[in-house]
């Protein structure tokens, strides 16, 4: 692979000829790593420490959701008597715990992240995780980590808002048209393309539904800078 590039105009870059994203922005739990089990067991923790009740079908409607809402949705219908904090700062205690001991890297993802790094594509992580889940995560990374990184306890309106992907693509200092981001939840696809950004969705435990602007992958094992150039021409 040819990882010379080079700025074209409005922040893009090109590969080989090919038009590459001005940025590519990252989810993380279900995409960088696939932490939704940890989520899972945590949750089941939870519920049982408080004597509350779960199911997988609760566990599932919170893929890819803010932290704080599904702490609501935790508090009514695990029926536990904490408040949507507490909820979430003991549910952060357990995965935090279980993400130091391992983190479970999503094939491919790594190497197309070490490959856009060597492409010259800025990139950012984009997750409703707080920064304090996130860190394990990031030093595990080292020097191959990210440009910026969006947390869910620095915005105001979590994911399916755009604001998660705008703040992005305004710290990279580029135009949110001009990125793609990829997820692998339809929050998290909503998300993205509220902010104007091309998704590429790689679903993991959830169903994803078709939708402009949206293009589908099983993986992103083999996946290249250049492949993304298919998504840009798609939006535009």
């Amino acid at each position: 692979m040819n990882t010379a590039s080079s700025r074209g105009p409005a922040g893009q870059h090109e590969e080989g000829g090919q038009r590459l994203p001005a940025a590519v922005l990252w989810d993380m739990d279900g995409t960088l790593v696939d932490t939704e089990p940890y989520w899972f067991e945590s949750e089941y923790a939870l519920a049982e420490r408080h004597a509350g009740t779960w199911s997988d079908e609760h566990a599932l409607n919170l893929v890819g959701n803010d932290l704080l809402e599904s702490g609501r949705y935790i508090r009514e219908h695990m029926g536990i008597d904490l408040t949507p904090e507490q909820v979430v700062e003991e549910l952060l205690d357990l995965m935090v715990a279980r993400t130091r001991v391992r983190v479970p890297w999503r094939p491919g993802a790594r190497e197309l992240l070490a490959d856009l790094r060597s492409a010259g594509v800025p990139t950012a992580l984009v997750t409703m995780s707080y920064r304090r889940l996130v860190d394990p995560v990031l030093e595990a990374l080292g020097d191959q980590g990210f440009d910026a990184v969006v947390t869910g306890d620095v915005v105001t309106r979590g994911k399916p808002d755009p604001e998660p992907y705008l703040r992005a693509a305004a710290e990279l200092g580029v135009a949110p048209q001009d990125c793609v981001a990829i997820e692998d939840s339809d929050t998290g696809a909503r998300s993205a393309a509220a902010a104007g950004c091309a998704v590429l969705c790689v679903p993991l435990h959830v169903p994803v539904p078709p939708g402009p602007p949206r293009t589908f992958a099983d993986s992103l094992v083999g996946l290249h800078p250049g492949d993304l150039d298919a998504l840009l021409r798609a939006r535009a």
